[in-house]
């Protein structure tokens, strides 16, 4: 129980908790979208808990797997095509939705598929992140400890990113512009091309397109409030 008892293994948790949650923002972004595919509040949070654990069961043995973990770059690859299908799925359904009966069915029983798919989706993005904590402590509990609470922060702003969209819809598509971002970043990383987007340069175009959408938003609410 070391761990518990020195100060300084405490202070490198906490450093691997904040990483945590720098490098996973942009996993937040894409599990608060894939949630928006259910149709209600209640599933929308079913799906963030059970996701959240299966992403506990799935961190244990990566962090076990850890040092193997750098010559993963097929799952990177792989990641990034799948984010880009979800982009490329969600502004085909945008541009034409289908409002029938039989389709509300379909997308209501998609609960555990959803699930399924955020898990996926951490242990791709997690490669990156248990790799940096790795370089900061090569004490798999320490690892463990920072990586879980980090989890379940990032699982927090993925719920604050799905109750803003809930109220501002026009940053449900805005996120699946991110996304497309993400899987160009997530690409550029693979042994073969080699490039690291700065996470300045993530962080800006976060923003900008934070700024953009809430123009868009309350510039239509103005519209909307003229024509009444």
């Amino acid at each position: 129980m070391n761990v518990l008892d020195s100060a300084e293994d405490w202070s490198i948790i906490l450093s691997i908790i904040i990483l945590e949650c720098l490098l996973s923002v942009d996993n937040a972004v894409v599990l608060a979208a894939q949630t928006q595919t259910l149709p209600t509040k209640r599933q929308q949070e079913g799906a963030l808990l059970w996701g959240l654990w299966g992403s506990y069961i799935l961190r244990f043995i990566m962090i076990g797997l850890g040092t193997f973990m750098i010559h993963m770059w097929e799952v990177k690859l792989l990641g990034a095509m799948y984010l880009m299908y979800l982009v490329v799925d969600f502004f085909r359904k945008y541009h034409h939705p289908d409002t029938t009966q039989a389709k509300k069915k379909t997308k209501q029983g998609t609960f555990w598929s959803v699930v399924v798919q955020m898990v996926f989706m951490d242990a791709i993005f997690s490669v990156d992140s248990i790799l940096a904590a790795l370089a900061v402590s090569v004490n798999p509990i320490i690892v463990l400890i920072g990586g879980l609470v980090g989890i379940l922060v990032m699982r927090g702003v993925a719920e604050i990113i799905v109750n803003l969209m809930a109220r501002i819809p026009e940053l449900e598509p805005m996120a699946y512009c991110l996304i497309a971002f993400i899987a160009v970043k997530l690409f550029l990383t693979i042994p073969q091309i080699d490039i690291e987007i700065p996470s300045g340069v993530f962080v800006i175009v976060v923003i900008a397109l934070i700024l953009i959408t809430l123009g868009i938003h309350f510039y239509r609410e103005g519209q909307l409030k003229k024509t009444k």
